[in-house]
This record gives structure tokens, sequence and C-alpha cells, in this order.
């Protein structure tokens, strides 16, 4: 590992057209697993001018069955969907809650799919396999103390500021629409200053020349300020607000948005690897999203446990089959026992149950409605409240210590 660099990582705020497009698809996943926790969902969403279209297939009792919609069903998809439009703030002549076009082209879960996926009748001896082949990796280091990669941890936190300060009224001159971006050098592993800070908001009418623009960016600074640690910013700092100037028109009417388009937004920030699976609109039996959330629990476990620093954890599958295919532990150097061990270690721990599909939902607790909350600023380094965001627990970290022993 290089002991001095520059690193770097972006975050979207909610009003950004592809985490619209994300939370509308996981507010349809949260939907259906309210009805039936049991229900297979795949939603994407293109969001543009004005426009809401939802794709893919599901099966929920209650709701679609036998390739028919129950009474009321097509409503409340069609409800659910306005009112998280409406949630993240949007009513802008190009893209209203209230006013926007919306198509439904859900549709009937593929049968040859169910087959592979589906547990086998009772008395049978066919667990349920994975939704779909592929790798999937979870990561944790020390930067912060939600054992997260520091530069995408403030990027994320800025923007959350940026949207609670909007919503509550502090700041009225902001819109939906926002990015930043936090650049840190590191010396020896550890962060020791920021070098840049960028932030594209979206704005209000007026507020990117004179008075307005200068209150503008001297409230991005008190924002920026309010986040990153003090001894962090200096006068060598670069800050790039608002770079291009006017930037009043934004979210779907600025550019269109898709489902799973952020990936790295989602993750790690690009520290750490990808397996290229997105997560939101998949229910819990799609490994892309169940896989990837053990893995994140697994390895910030090991570095709460001081068992490493940094710790990379790959988990890979195939479609219908329920064993992992491979497991995967990389403590890049800092761990205090063999990476070998650590994965031994994993796989003894019954309450994991193997890591199949099945084992791992049950362990986390993810067929409940708990996901449209981790669809912007981050699936990783949340807090774990009530049943949200179980993967960031750190409740294995003695069974990881009993099992070393």
């Amino acid at each position: 590992m290089r002991q001095s660099y520059l690193f770097t990582s972006e975050s979207v705020s909610e009003g950004h057209p592809d985490k619209v497009s994300d939370q509308i698809s996981d507010s349809i996943v949260d939907l259906f697993l309210s009805k039936d926790p049991e229900a297979r969902v795949a939603c994407e969403t293109l969001t543009t001018t004005q426009l809401v279209v939802l794709a893919g297939e599901i099966r929920c009792k209650g709701v679609y069955e036998n390739g028919a919609w129950a009474p009321g069903a097509l409503d409340e998809i069609e409800s659910t969907v306005r009112n998280v439009v409406k949630d993240i703030g949007y009513e802008q002549d190009g893209f209203h809650w209230e006013t926007l076009t919306f198509e439904n082209h859900l549709h009937g879960q593929s049968a040859h799919i169910a087959q592979g996926v589906d547990a086998g009748a009772e008395g049978s001896n066919k667990d349920e396999g994975a939704g779909d082949q592929g790798i999937m990796f979870g990561y944790a280091c020390d930067e912060t103390p939600d054992l997260m990669p520091a530069t995408l941890d403030y990027s994320h936190k800025i923007l959350a500021k940026l949207a609670a300060d909007r919503h509550s009224g502090k700041a009225p001159f902001l819109e939906p629409d926002s990015k930043s971006q936090v650049t840190l050098r590191f010396e020896n592993g550890k962060p020791v200053a920021c070098t840049a800070v960028v932030i594209s908001t979206q704005h209000a009418p007026g507020y990117d020349q004179g008075e307005k623009e200068a209150e503008l960016k001297a409230y991005l600074k008190q924002a920026i300020a309010s986040v990153i640690p003090a001894d962090l910013l200096s006068d060598q700092t670069a800050y790039h607000l608002n770079p291009t100037g006017s930037f009043e028109i934004g979210g779907p009417d600025g550019d269109a948005g898709l489902t799973g388009r952020k990936i790295i937004v989602d993750t790690y920030g690009g520290a750490a690897p990808h397996g290229g699976g997105a997560f939101s609109g998949k229910d819990p039996t799609k490994v892309d999203r169940s896989a990837a959330y053990i893995t994140r629990y697994l390895a910030k476990n090991i570095v709460a446990a001081g068992l490493a620093t940094r710790c990379t954890i790959q988990l890979a599958y195939a479609i219908g089959v329920s064993q992992p295919l491979s497991l995967y532990v990389d403590t890049h150097g800092t761990g205090t026992v063999a990476d070998d061990r650590l994965e031994d270690a994993i796989r003894s721990i019954g309450k994991l149950g193997g890591l199949t599909p099945r084992g791992i939902r049950l362990h986390l607790g993810l067929n409940k409605p708990i996901y449209r909350k981790s669809a912007a600023y981050g699936h990783f380094g949340r807090k774990a409240e009530g049943d949200f965001f179980p993967w960031e627990r750190t409740d294995l970290v003695d069974d990881l210590k009993a099992a070393l022993a």
C-alpha cells in the first residue's frame, strides 16, 4: 500500500436523477415486501422530463398472481411513485410529482427463473437458490467511526446536510439535485488533509450571481466545515462550488435517470472492488443485494473486532445454487491473524447459515420493507436502527473471536 497519495470519492443527492430512480425502485420493493415477505421483485425505473416509467418482473401474493393485478394494486403503485417524488421535493415545471406522466410495465416473473430460485416443496432437499450468478464484495476500514472510506463518508454527509437544511427551510435557495466530491491526502494510510471539495447544487433563480451567489457559496462552505474535521481543512483546500455557473435546471428534467447507475456511490467510493451488480429495485433473494450486504457485515465486524484495519471480502454464486462457490478474505496486510483463518472462522459460525441466500436473509432479517432508506447517501456506513441497515450491526465480533480462539 502506498504511504502518501491523494484519493477522491463522490456522492450524489436524493434529487439526482439516478437516485430518484433508485428510490422509486426501492419503494416498489418495500411496497411488495409489505404485502408478501416472500415477494420477488426486479424493478427498473426510468425518469426524464415529466415522465416516470417502471419495468421489470414481480411475483407477490395478493398483488400480482396468475398474470393479473389485484383490485387497487395499480393505483397503489402509482401513488407510491408519486409520493417518492413529492418527498424528495420535486414541484418544478419539468418534473412535478402531481403532473408527471406515469407508465407501469411491470409483469410476472419468468417461470424458468422461479424454478431455479425457489426452495423445493415441503420434504424436498432443494434449498432456495441464488437469484443470479455473480460476485459480490464487502469492505470496511478504520478511517472513520462508521468504518467507511473517509472520502465517501464526507461526500455523503455533506449532501445529507444540504438535504436536511432544504427540507427544514433553513436553506430555501437549494433545490433537490446536487453532487459532491472530496479529495483527501493520505500519509501512512491515514487522511491528513483535505485538498479539494467540489459541490454542484441545483438552486433557485438568481443564486448564480451577485450577493445571492455569495450567500449560496458561503452556505456551502459552512456545510462542508460542519462535516469535514477542522484539522483536515486549511487555506490550502481548494473549493469548487457550482463551478459551471448556473444550475437551475436539474433532476430528471436536466438529465435522464436510471436505476442502478450509481453503484460506486452506493458502496465504497472506489476504495474497494465492486462486483458490478446494483442493489436498488431487487428483493433480497437477489444476491447482488443480499450477498453485498453480508460481505459488508462480515468485513465491518472483522475491523470492529480489531482483527484488521482494512478488510475486503468476496463471495461468488451460481444461479439456482444455494451454497456460495467461493469465499475470499483480504486484510491487505493489516490482519492480526492469517486471512485463511478468517475464512475458516466465517464458515464455522452456524448462525450465518452457510452464507446461502436463505441463511443471509434470515440472519440479517432482510425480508422486510427496509430498502428505500438505503437508496440515497449510501447503503453502507449508516446507523443500524430497528429493522433498518442490519448489515451495519457489529454483533458478530464475539462469534469471530470465539471461532479464532
